[in-house]
């Protein structure tokens, strides 16, 4: 996301890291919600309910707002990154029916370190030492956790859910990419709109034979977890666009503790020592990244 310029001062980010930390913590419960719906009727169906949701509300938004329809060219930049946003949501709540909800969220840290990489081919920017010296320690802790997660006797589903979230991190890495050019020419109530509306046209044409109507009692639920997501991506998008980047990155790491206690709560679900540790270092090697080259938070918000 776009930070602010000229830098802003400590003291005046405190409100903007309140706001971010109060957006992360409602990304965290809609992940939980989401994990539940995943495991009810499968992550696709769980994704095709809540984006057909979220596009109805955030185009409502839309009309009452009077946001004005994006220009060719702005409306091609949100379906190339939307549609790589809509890979990855799937991939990663795919996984997170088959792993803990902090070991999921620590593997998707990787991703401001893939977009790093990515930067290098995709904006021309040169790929420094501490991009490297990043990667390292991110590779690392990606093979600390899926380690530790055979060594703990999972089944092979445990395993291809860890391995499904590490390549949702891709995806999500070039939308990160993406998402400085779309913060430069769009709002955040257009790009949650446009997001809901090209997760909702990538997941359609599988419906005729994937799609299953849920119960009527679980509209709510769905109509919560859009509510949910709409809400932490106005948050954040208000708080990246008052205080830089490299003063809120910390505050996108408070996910791991959220999907601790949502993951105990609610799924009666440990964190093992190892996924600490591996989270440890994927989080060292994104301080790591930012202090060498600016780069955006982790995608706690890859379903939004």
């Amino acid at each position: 996301m776009a930070s602010l310029s000229p830098r802003a001062p400590m003291r005046g980010a405190a409100i903007p890291i309140l706001v971010a930390a109060i957006g992360i913590a409602t990304f965290s419960c809609m992940d939980a919600v989401m994990k539940g719906l995943s495991i009810a009727i499968g992550a696709y169906n769980a994704m095709l309910w809540r984006s057909i949701a979220g596009a109805a509300m955030s185009g409502m938004l839309m009309l009452v707002m009077r946001v004005p329809w994006p220009s060719r060219s702005g409306l091609l930049l949100h379906v190339k990154r939307s549609g790589s946003a809509g890979i990855s949501v799937l991939l990663f709540f795919w996984g997170l029916v088959h792993v803990p909800m902090a070991e999921g969220v620590a593997l998707t840290f990787l991703s401001p370190v893939i977009a790093l990489i990515l930067a290098a081919p995709m904006l021309g920017e040169r790929i420094g030492r501490s991009a490297i010296v990043a990667s390292v320690l991110a590779v690392a802790g990606v093979i600390v956790i899926v380690l530790g997660k055979a060594h703990e006797g999972a089944g092979p589903e445990a395993i291809h859910g860890a391995l499904a979230i590490v390549l949702a991190s891709f995806f999500y890495a070039y939308n990160i990419v993406l998402l400085r050019k779309s913060a430069l020419v769009a709002g955040p109530i257009e790009i949650t709109f446009f997001m809901n509306l090209v997760f909702a046209c990538l997941y359609l044409p599988a419906a005729p034979v994937a799609a299953v109507v849920p119960p009527l009692h679980q509209a709510p639920v769905f109509i919560g977890a859009a509510a949910l997501a709409i809400v932490s991506s106005l948050l954040l998008a208000w708080a990246y666009r008052r205080a830089e980047a490299q003063l809120l990155v910390s505050v996108e790491y408070t996910a791991f503790v959220w999907a601790a206690i949502l993951g105990a709560i609610v799924f009666g679900e440990k964190v093992l020592p190892v996924t600490i540790a591996g989270a440890l270092l994927i989080v060292a090697g994104c301080f790591i990244a930012a202090r060498g080259h600016a780069t955006p938070g982790p995608s706690t918000e890859a379903a939004s």
